[in-house]
């Protein structure tokens, strides 16, 4: 155990407040405010289906293995997770309540079955009747009879049923909530036409329990939610023998079985219900059974019904096309010219697709070769693959089927790509592909020429759209030379391809050379501060975990290196005292979720600058395939720069991230500045200036 870092998963905690900060924040428009409760919730319970269910397999582990991976004893972690999650949970419940109140004074409320009036009673009958009953089925709870199979994304009613003329026992059932199907938001008549009420899809069910249990003859029921979350982890075999794709299959069907890791409950359940509930889930006091409000599975709430019409979205939020694009030229010729960094959301995502959508239709185009990690659900960069593969081209897909909780979509795709011709990569053994590129080969004039694309985030047209990420367009030799090399392993896979990555020279790959590189540029930097002159590190990442990098910014930080971190979720790092510049560390949570990788580095004035896919996280660093570009033309290292200042000076979002995990507010007397706003404006300015 060390005192110079921060667990990993409270800090993963502490970042999970921010968002919740942004929905207890007044000054954020309602409907964020109601999509960021959503969104915490989604993060809570991915947390606890992957990082808790860890750590309780982690209790098993040598001391050795749990020092170097964890920086406490699991237990010691799971011990404050709960503390920390009880807490979160009482200040969630509490934003929940004032923010309805908000709702109530712009007319909108949630309606539950007890406070409807005659004409929405009727309309919940009929709406249950023709939607809705079709898709419930209850399932009757005894003592002797076994617990049924329950999912960990679903949410469920407990219902305890008694005859009045019963004085003491009830009948109890469970009844899973058909949101898959039919969705969670029902919209109810009202009298007044400015008036909005929403009733909840376990509410429609709660009114029609009397008729869904109108054989028994029951005269009382109480009806509560609760959920329940599972470990996700996969466990596959390590016999790279069998086809892969059948390995990730027999893992989702494992994952079925996995073992709950929290229980959350309305606290007003029936106790005895309760009881029976905890003692078929065989949970115990170690477990996370935390009582919550009548609402769960919050998650939902990301896409609440658009009931407030006095939010105007403001031109800052809006999407505007790149200066190089705007002439309406062909994103090949312009490529093939000039890079181009685009920064999303800021930036449109077309030029991304109709740089693919050109080398479908160009009959000189030979060949497309991309890494796919998420696509979206409805994929235009999917539609423009397909029909280039039946124009001619020689398509390759990297499909990243460990991708996680995305697995099953990503085998549907291989399953669509396949039949059309499109040769499909499932990565090496035992290595994530993260990576994000694509090359595109075209034969003109007797000369192939290779123009693509690196990026910060997934090729995701939807994700774009809310998502911070950087994505270089870019006809450059040296990096489409290293994006064939990666492609050549991850079409023959070998044993030792390390050997192939390490001549890259234009891209930083992992595993292991990135790593080498960052050190080195932190080696550099560090020379410099020892001999007086001016040194500075930037890094820009999703998380910072990695023990040996943290160590060597210590080591630059006590050296005098000027070093700055903006980090949005995990971050491990705690300042020391012996350190002669304090590392300057902070987190942007805001209505775009901060996902670019920017690493800056003084280099003696020559300023060195890499996007990036991966995060500082041995995972990434070690044990996938990811890939880093250096920026070099002069006029778009400036642009990135320049936007990391702008994150830098941020005094509104930003929070300082700190040994307590405050989360405080990054406050002081200067001019204030929100970094996305001011971001849209720098980059907005651009294209009037073109």
């Amino acid at each position: 155990m060390s005192v110079h870092f921060n667990p990993r998963d409270i800090t993963w905690l502490a970042f999970n407040e921010r968002v919740l900060q942004e929905a207890m924040d007044e000054n954020v428009p309602l409907h964020l405010r109601i999509r960021f409760l959503g969104i915490f919730s989604n993060n809570l319970d991915e947390f606890f289906r992957v990082r808790v269910a860890g750590l309780k397999r982690a209790m098993d582990f040598k001391e050795k293995v749990i020092a170097e991976s964890f920086y406490q004893p699991p237990s010691k972690i799971l011990q404050r997770i709960n503390e920390i999650v009880m807490r979160q949970q009482l200040n969630f419940d509490k934003t929940w309540k004032h923010i309805q109140v908000e709702m109530g004074s712009l007319k909108v409320s949630i309606k539950n079955s007890k406070n409807l009036t005659a004409k929405q009673k009727e309309f919940v009958r009929q709406y249950f009747d023709e939607v809705v009953e079709s898709n419930v089925i209850p399932i009757l709870l005894h003592e002797n009879t076994p617990m049924p199979y329950l999912r960990d994304k679903s949410l469920y009613l407990g219902v305890a049923m008694r005859k009045k003329d019963w004085q003491y026992s009830s009948n109890y059932a469970i009844i899973e909530i058909p949101s898959r199907f039919v969705g969670r938001f029902v919209l109810l008549p009202t009298e007044d036409p400015e008036e909005k009420n929403v009733m909840l899809l376990e509410d429609v069910i709660t009114f029609n329990l009397p008729h869904i249990f109108s054989y028994f003859g029951y005269d009382e029921f109480a009806a509560n939610a609760f959920k329940v979350t599972k470990d996700a982890e996969l466990d596959l075999d390590n016999d790279i023998r069998t086809n892969f794709a059948e390995k990730i299959e027999k893992g989702l069907k494992n994952r079925r079985k996995g073992k709950p890791t929290r229980f959350v409950f309305d606290k007003d359940m029936d106790k005895a219900l309760l009881e029976l509930l905890i003692r078929k889930l065989n949970l115990t006091k170690k477990d996370s059974i935390i009582p919550g409000g009548k609402i769960h599975n919050f998650k939902h709430f990301m896409d609440f019904p658009d009931v407030f019409e006095t939010y105007e979205r403001p031109a800052e939020r809006s999407s505007f096309t790149h200066q190089a694009f705007e002439n309406g030229e062909r994103v090949t010729d312009v490529i093939l010219m000039e890079d181009v960094l685009l920064s999303f959301p800021y930036h449109k995502y077309n030029p991304v697709i109709d740089l693919l959508r050109e080398a479908a239709m160009d009959p000189d185009v030979k060949s497309i070769q991309i890494t796919a990690y998420r696509l979206a659900s409805n994929s235009k960069i999917s539609n423009a693959l397909i029909y280039a593969a039946r124009n001619g081209k020689e398509v390759t897909v990297m499909l990243e089927l460990q991708a996680r909780f995305d697995e099953e979509s990503n085998l549907k795709w291989k399953e669509m790509f396949e039949p059309e011709g499109i040769t499909v990569l499932v990565g090496l053994p035992n290595k994530k592909v993260h990576a994000k590129l694509c090359i595109i080969k075209k034969r003109s004039h007797n000369k192939t020429l290779q123009y693509g694309f690196v990026s910060t985030g997934n090729f995701n047209e939807k994700t774009a759209k809310i998502y911070g990420d950087h994505l270089l367009m870019t006809s450059d030799r040296g990096i489409m030379a290293d994006i064939n090399k990666v492609f050549n392993v991850l079409k023959k896979p070998k044993d030792d391809f390390l050997p192939v990555l390490k001549t890259c020279k234009n891209l930083l790959i992992c595993p292991q050379f990135m790593r080498e590189k960052i050190v080195h540029h932190i080696d550099k930097e560090i020379e410099e501060a020892k001999a007086g002159r001016r040194a500075e590190i930037i890094v820009k990442v999703n998380s910072m975990s990695d023990r040996a990098l943290i160590e060597k910014l210590y080591e630059a930080a006590k050296a005098g290196v000027i070093t700055k971190t903006i980090v949005r979720g995990i971050y491990c790092p705690v300042n020391q005292k012996e350190f002669k510049e304090k590392i300057k560390a902070i987190s942007i949570v805001d209505e775009y979720l901060e996902h670019a990788r920017v690493m800056y580095f003084y280099n003696k004035g020559a300023e060195d600058l890499y996007i990036s896919s991966a995060d500082w996280m041995t995972r990434n660093l070690d044990y996938r395939i990811e890939a880093a570009a250096k920026i070099t033309d002069k006029n778009l290292k400036k642009e990135l720069k320049d936007i990391l200042d702008i994150q830098l000076r941020d005094n509104v979002k930003a929070r300082i991230l700190d040994k307590k995990l405050s989360n405080e507010y990054v406050r002081n007397d200067k001019k204030e500045c929100r970094s996305q706003i001011e971001t849209y404006k720098y980059l907005k300015a651009k294209t009037s200036k073109k």
